[in-house]
């Protein structure tokens, strides 16, 4: 009769190490995941060797290391205990074989969770600890699971180490692998061969559990997202209408917040961050009007953010939030992330895709209060944003606009005191884009916080902030209220991120003219030239064309006491009136690049800056034609231009009917004077 003695040995010993691997595996994983210390390959190295090593170097080394002679096989002895041949051994041995394959599988799983997942909940105060059972270990489950099958499978098949260390004695270490292996000395290959097939049938077994179920479970999730996808589409359908006609949404805060904000909200930043090839050196300061950070990719925009937040560490620098210190390197004040009551809202939104929509609403609400309280949160939350009813669904049951109404609510749900917004439209349809831009109006309106929108798009910015900063390479090229920024934009990078099309190199000819080398042709100005005057800038929707055609459009001369500089608001020119700014910047109320008149003379004055110009070529918006110039002579080529002008189409339909070449103006009081 077969001896299941090996069995049962097999078992205890697998189950035992596969428990330390666990551990083990996790804590070593989350360790070298967030370790970047210049010992990292080494201690890589030094984890995973067990799996390339042979079995009996690595039994040796062991041996070494717990025989009598070894470092803790001394201090055993002296407490008269030893470890070689027991079944200690054996657990030993599988669980350092076993450990490589915990620690890798769950090290991959930790490395494709999104950091912004982490770092959103560290800003919605959650303790490391919080954060590793809540956010971490769930979503590095299915990798947990993997290794857990995997060690469990490598230490029940351990042989070589473990009969270095451990022996053979029958009863106390002789495992079903040892079985296999002196039932074939012995000639017993019937027994060799049970043996054989009862470790496969459990490795088999449990790899074969494990498959089917991640497949399972990501059925189940293809399921639920088909099924609500139906569902949109068919709410989609039946209430299209009246979501156009929707009032806006309240704004989603809190009935009574856990604690109040200040009347007066300020934030004070200066900090200085070196990485490799870039450094950002910034300081200003922010209240509650909402203020926009500007600038081109890789400008240090989302980096003053992490630093705010705390996700990233200044070099140096300060930053005070409402009289809290959040930062100061001169004193060592580095507050985390939970305490700086700092809401972020990320480009991808980062809402945690195992909890339900009320779950991440609720995740940032302080854990002392009631169960009750945080549903009635949770449900005025939903309310406010219009997703009643959607409180049982997970993040991949969403569309990309309740995603984001999920995460402003989740944000706003906790009261802070600062709110960063990452490019929160970037991920957005037009349509879509236009509606979650309009209801995060209407709620920074009641924000009573300090608000920091980062964005790349000037009109976005324009509408939304009442001030802004922009950015050029890690330094802050200009900061002002909106309106000075897009009128007195000082230089060239900043002209550039506000949009500005037409710049060229510009020297000065005396105290009101300049020369514009790369247009070939001398303006005249209306602000005073600046010392380090480099270049001139126009705005293409700022032009204006003079042309002989009949219509009522006349240029209008200026006051004639109108002093110099930018005409005043109580006495616009007749250019102010046609081409003032809109609030979005892209949409001018009246007729921009369209000036048409009679004639100079019809006017009674000649105007200043008017040169000929060539159609070079043409580009089409739905709204507007852009036209490409050339001045004073006519173009080579289509590429050969030197101004791009735009015109509204129904401007557009006159104008391309003239003959060439037309009259271009260049307004004195538009030109920007650029350092």
């Amino acid at each position: 009769m077969l001896d299941l003695s090996p069995l049962w040995i097999s078992l205890r010993i697998a189950v035992i190490a596969t428990l330390l691997t666990v551990g083990l595996g996790l804590a070593a994983a989350e360790f070298m995941h967030h370790y970047r210390g210049r010992w990292q390959s080494l201690l890589d190295g030094c984890f995973l060797a067990p799996l390339v090593l042979p079995p009996t170097v690595l039994g040796f080394l062991l041996l070494l290391l717990v025989g009598k002679h070894g470092p803790i096989g001394a201090l055993l002895e002296a407490a008269g205990g030893s470890v070689v041949f027991t079944w200690y051994a054996a657990v030993l041995t599988a669980t350092v074989v076993a450990f490589p394959l915990m620690y890798k599988t769950v090290l991959g799983s930790l490395e494709q969770i999104d950091d912004n997942l982490q770092a959103a909940a560290r800003t919605l105060g959650a303790s490391e600890l919080r954060l590793f059972w809540r956010i971490t270990l769930p979503l590095a489950l299915p990798g947990v699971l993997a290794g857990t099958t995997l060690a469990f499978a490598r230490a029940l098949g351990e042989f070589g180490a473990t009969l270095m260390l451990a022996g053979n004695i029958p009863g106390k270490t002789q495992t079903i692998p040892m079985a296999i292996y002196f039932a074939v000395e012995a000639g017993a290959f019937w027994e060799a061969a049970a043996w054989t097939g009862v470790i496969l049938a459990i490795t088999l077994g449990g790899l074969v559990w494990l498959n089917r179920w991640q497949r399972g479970r990501q059925s189940n999730r293809d399921r639920k997202s088909s099924q609500t996808r139906s569902q949109n589409a068919s709410q989609a359908k039946h209430t299209g209408t009246a979501a156009r006609q929707r009032t806006f949404p309240t704004p989603p805060f809190s009935p009574s917040p856990p604690s109040p904000l200040p009347t007066s909200p300020h934030l004070s930043v200066t900090l200085t961050k070196r990485l490799p090839g870039f450094t950002l050196d910034v300081s200003f300061c922010s209240d509650r009007q909402p203020l926009g950070l500007l600038g081109a990719s890789g400008a240090g925009k989302s980096l003053i953010l992490r630093c705010i937040a705390g996700t990233e560490m200044p070099d140096t620098g300060r930053i005070v939030l409402n009289g809290r210190v959040l930062f100061d390197s001169e004193t060592g004040v580095n507050l985390p992330c939970r305490d700086r009551s700092v809401g972020v809202l990320f480009q991808n939104y980062a809402l945690f895709p195992h909890l339900t929509v009320a779950e991440n609403i609720a995740f940032g609400l302080p854990p002392n209060l009631s169960a009750q309280r945080q549903r009635q949160i949770v449900e005025a939350q939903l309310g406010a944003v219009q997703l009643e009813g959607l409180e049982h669904r997970y993040p991949s049951q969403l569309s990309g606009g309740q995603q984001q109404r999920v995460a402003m609510a989740r944000v706003l749900a906790s009261q802070p005191e600062v709110l960063l917004l990452d490019e929160p439209f970037s991920a957005l349809d037009t349509h879509l884009r236009y509606l979650i831009e309009r209801d995060l109006r209407l709620w920074l309106e009641q924000y009573p916080g300090v608000t920091l929108l980062v964005t790349h798009n000037i009109e976005e910015a324009y509408r939304v902030c009442s001030h802004l900063l922009v950015m050029d390479q890690g330094r802050i090229s200009t900061c002002d209220t909106k309106h000075r920024v897009l009128e007195y934009p000082q230089t060239v990078s900043a002209a550039k991120l506000t949009g500005c099309k037409n710049i060229s190199r510009a020297v000065a000819v005396n105290a009101s003219t300049i020369h514009a080398l790369d247009w070939g042709c001398t303006l005249q100005v209306s602000d005073p030239i600046p010392p380090a005057l480099t270049h001139i800038g126009m705005r293409a929707h700022q032009f204006g064309f003079l042309e002989a055609l009949g219509r009522e459009d006349t240029f209008i001369p200026s006051a004639p006491n109108q002093p110099q500089g930018r005409p005043k608001a109580n006495h616009p020119s007749s250019l102010d009136r046609r081409h003032e700014l809109s609030p979005d910047h892209s949409a001018i109320p009246l007729s921009p690049g369209a000036l048409m008149a009679e004639s100079p003379s019809a006017c009674g004055t000649a105007l200043p800056n008017t040169f000929p110009c060539w159609l070079a070529m043409t580009s089409e918006t739905p709204h507007r034609m852009t036209l490409f110039l050339k001045l004073h002579n006519p173009p080579g080529h289509p590429g050969d231009y030197e101004v791009q002008v735009e015109v509204f189409k129904d401007k557009w339909t006159v104008l391309k009917t003239m003959p060439l070449p037309w009259s271009v103006v260049l307004p004195p009081e538009r030109l920007m004077l650029l350092a």
